[in-house]
Parts: C-alpha cells; sequence; structure tokens
C-alpha cells in the first residue's frame, strides 16, 4: 500500500511537470510581465488627444497659427520659429516611437503603441473571434487618424517601413498614396466592426468600447478626409463622402473624444499650461476677438476672460503682449476635465454643408447643414437654443447673407470659429478652404503663415538620402509647400 502510494505521488508529480513548469506558477497576476493590447490602445487614444489639443509651444503652435492667440513674454512661435525648440521633431516623435527630445516630455508613441497593440490583441484567449476583430478594427481607426494627421502636417512620410525596426532608413512615402491605402484601410474596418459584440471595454477611454459609436466615428472620420481631398480628386471625394454621410454624428453626444480628469497626468494638457505652470504665456489676438464681437457671439465668454467689466479686448498678433491688458483664455479652456476633441459634431455638420454645396447627395441643404454646425458649437460652449436661433438670424451670418463671396468663405468663417478648441483641424481647414484671409505680423514673422512643417533635423541626419528624395518629391522642404491638397 506505502510502495502504491509512493508511486502515484511520484507519477502524479512527472505528470504534472509534463503539463507545466515552475515558472508556470511564479507570475504575479498584478504585475504582469507583459503589457495588454488594450493598455496600449488606451495610452494611444491619450496622447493622441493630448498632441492635437495641446498648447504647448514646444508640440502645438496651432492656436497661434489660425490667430486665435497670441504671446506675452515670448513669442518666436507666432513668428514661425519651429527650429528653436524643434517643434517639427517633436510632434513627428509624438505621432511615431515617442521619446524625449532634451527637457520636452514627449507623449508614448501613437503609432508604435498602436502597433503593439495589434499585435498583443490576439493573445487574449478569454476574449471572443467577434471581440477580437472589434478590438482590431478600433486600433485600425485610429492609426488612420493618426496617419492621416502626420500627412497633414509633413506631406510625404515614413509609412509601408515606418514602424519595422529592422528598417532604420526607412523610405517616404507619397502623400496621395499614403490617403488611397487610408481609406482602403478605413472601409476594411468599418466593414470588420459588429455591434453585437463587444469591443476594448473600460480600456477604451473614447467611447469605453461601444462599437457603435466607433461606427459613426470612422464614418465621419472618412467624411473628413474624403473632403480634404476634394480639390485634388472630386470625383472620389464624392463617392466617399456619399458613402459615409448617412452614417455620421447626429449630436454633441457621439462625438469622439478623450474624457480628461480632474488629477495629474490625465488632465487636459491645456490646465497644465495655463493653470498647473503658473505661467501667464497667452493672450487672445485681435484678429479673432474682433470677429467675435462683430458677430455678438455668445461664445466668446466661454472662449475669454473679460478684461474689466465685461470687455473683451484682443492683443497684437506676433509681439509680446501684457497679459493683464488683454483678454486670456477663458475659464472653461482652464479646466482640467475639459474633453480633448478628436473630431466633434459640429465639424461634421460643416462638412456635410461643404459637401451639400459641392453637389454632393448628403440629405439636407447646405443652410440646413450650417445652421446645425453653429448650434452645436454654440450648445457645447454652454449657449442655449435661443442663441444659437438669435446669432443666426444676423444678416452677417444667415447663409444666404453671411461674409463671403461662396460656400468656402462663408463655411470657412463659421468654421473657424467654432474650431476654436481644435487647433490642429482650425489649422487644416485655414489651409483648405483658404479662409479667413490671415496675414502674419509684417515686423517679426520669419516666414509666411506655415502650410506645413518641415522635415525634423534628426531625420535629415539619420535618413539623409531618403528625406532628401521626400523633400524633393513635394517641390521642397520648406513651410510654404503646399501638401497635394492644397489646391489653391
Amino acid at each position: 500500500m506505502k510502495k502504491t502510494i509512493l508511486l502515484s505521488l511520484s507519477t502524479l508529480l512527472l505528470t504534472t511537470s509534463c503539463v507545466d513548469s515552475l515558472k508556470d506558477y511564479n507570475v504575479d497576476p498584478k504585475n504582469p510581465a507583459t503589457v495588454p493590447g488594450t493598455s496600449l490602445f488606451a495610452s494611444a487614444e491619450r496622447s493622441l488627444a493630448r498632441e492635437v489639443n495641446s498648447t504647448n509651444v514646444n508640440q502645438n503652435p496651432f492656436r497661434l497659427y489660425v490667430q486665435y492667440w497670441g504671446q506675452t513674454t515670448y513669442f518666436d512661435e507666432s513668428n514661425y520659429d519651429i527650429k528653436t525648440r524643434q517643434i517639427d521633431r517633436n510632434f513627428w516623435e509624438t505621432m511615431y516611437t515617442g521619446g524625449a527630445n532634451s527637457d520636452v516630455n514627449i507623449e508614448p508613441g501613437v503609432l508604435s503603441n498602436l502597433n503593439q497593440a495589434k499585435a498583443l490583441i490576439p493573445n487574449n484567449q478569454f476574449a471572443t473571434t467577434k471581440q477580437l476583430a472589434n478590438q482590431q478594427a478600433c486600433v485600425e481607426i485610429l492609426a488612420v487618424y493618426t496617419w492621416a494627421t502626420l500627412v497633414n502636417t509633413f506631406g510625404n512620410v515614413p509609412y509601408t517601413e515606418a514602424l519595422d525596426f529592422t528598417k532604420t532608413q526607412p523610405k517616404y512615402d507619397d502623400a496621395k498614396a499614403i490617403y488611397s491605402s487610408l481609406f482602403t484601410r478605413l472601409d476594411a474596418a468599418i466593414a470588420a466592426l459588429d455591434p453585437s459584440a463587444p469591443g476594448m471595454g473600460d480600456a477604451d477611454i473614447i467611447y469605453k468600447g461601444d462599437i457603435n459609436s466607433w461606427k459613426r466615428f470612422a464614418n465621419s472620420l472618412k467624411l473628413r478626409l474624403a473632403l480634404i481631398i476634394a480639390d485634388e480628386d472630386p470625383a472620389t471625394a464624392k463617392s466617399l463622402v456619399e458613402q459615409a454621410a448617412s452614417n455620421v454624428f447626429s449630436s454633441n453626444a457621439q462625438q469622439a473624444q478623450v474624457n480628461f480628469v480632474a488629477s495629474p497626468p490625465n488632465t487636459n494638457p491645456l490646465w497644465e499650461d495655463l493653470v498647473q505652470s503658473g505661467r501667464y504665456d497667452f493672450v487672445g489676438v485681435t484678429t479673432f476677438i474682433d470677429t467675435l464681437k462683430h458677430f455678438n457671439d455668445p461664445r466668446i465668454g466661454a472662449y475669454f476672460k473679460p478684461v474689466g467689466s465685461n470687455v473683451y479686448k484682443g492683443g497684437a498678433y506676433g509681439e509680446g503682449n501684457n497679459y493683464a491688458s488683454f483678454s486670456a483664455p477663458g475659464s472653461k479652456l482652464e479646466d482640467p476635465t475639459l474633453p480633448g476633441i478628436l473630431l466633434s459634431y459640429s465639424e461634421v455638420e460643416f462638412l456635410l454643408a461643404e459637401a451639400a454645396a459641392r453637389g454632393f447627395a448628403v440629405g439636407g441643404t447646405v443652410e440646413a447643414h450650417y445652421n446645425s454646425a453653429i448650434t452645436a458649437s454654440i450648445l457645447y460652449w454652454g449657449g442655449v437654443a435661443s442663441d444659437a436661433t438669435a446669432y443666426l438670424a444676423q444678416p452677417d451670418v444667415k447663409y444666404s447673407t453671411a461674409i463671403g463671396s461662396d460656400y468656402r468663405e462663408k463655411i470657412g468663417l463659421q468654421k473657424w470659429i467654432s474650431l476654436y478648441d481644435q487647433p490642429f483641424m482650425a489649422w487644416t481647414e485655414w489651409r483648405r478652404l483658404d479662409t479667413p484671409k490671415l496675414e502674419p505680423n509684417a515686423d517679426n514673422a520669419r516666414s509666411a503663415i506655415p502650410l506645413r512643417f518641415t522635415y525634423p533635423t534628426l531625420e535629415k541626419n539619420l535618413n539623409g538620402a531618403n528625406n532628401a528624395a521626400a523633400s524633393a518629391a513635394i517641390g521642397g522642404d520648406a513651410v510654404t509647400t503646399k501638401l497635394f491638397w492644397d489646391k489653391r
């Protein structure tokens, strides 16, 4: 009996050792050795939202380029000095692989995190096939958004060989070809989304895993990107717009945004620069504030603080301004929980208005979509329906009599006002629609208002041949070089 028990025990140990090793038991479930793909996805969402919404002059000067804000003590960025702070490099690295440039804290790389998330998501043995497909589709949608942002900033960029660490000197791909690829990828992601299955769950800090919301986001993004190429390829744009139009956002509640929290490090980056820093670097400029005053805009009190008794005053653009003498960014922008918008419902309605003006079949009239766009913006910034009604009734705002000679100017001017807290898109739409007519400071500007970022100096040094070829292909590595879609 004793021998039998010992034999059985030894057999059990032998059998167990064949199935598992001691390493299988030496695992701390609270400190996993491998980062879950969903966590990397959340990190990418956060980094992307922070980068396109920030006001840190090391990363995002676009509020200055479109003349919403001017500067106080330092005003190099208002005069288009990109190289001193290596702004082009910082933006590039945040979008690609992250890193650290001198004293600048660069966000984790958006595309690098998405690429790793894509590789790790299939390892989740507890997720169903449909859930994994939904998660991969969400990764693709955010990747498309990020690649488009890179193209719309630089032009030709490394794409097919990017993120392949065996390619130490990746080639640059043609910007138009990248766009074509992005539409293919976006369509595949939309088709793969299945609302009957879950997505990323709470790891998704935009939609909490709601797949119907991701479908609307993807179609709204498709609408945006299609209209960006509308002057370059009207036929393709028309087809893509008409495919997307019926499945886009229909309310402010549906827009794509990251909801920041009240405590660091997950606050809105505006709070960090406007409040936490203890600095007073920005004021509104005359260009924008005088426009708001001309239109009796109900958003002015949310956009800016008054100087004295309900007086709004803009400073000079491209010069140093006394902070106390001019209207500073509004208190709402100092809220650490202010969402970081990736794509707003107001923007979607402006895009539909433009599509209707171009003769695309999107349903509704130009004026109806234009009115909805403005109303959505006013409501988002704390106004009420009667505010929007009164604003739209003004002859200079009412679409039929609005300031501007064509739809580009009419829509473009009001879109510029509404994109106040979406600085990257404000810069993109200003370049595309050529509205409003902005001029640099004649005395201090280093160049015309940038139409693109120059390539980072590090790229010229470490990937010289490919960088030189890309520069030649786009017509020169200058801030005045127009991107392929910028035809006017």
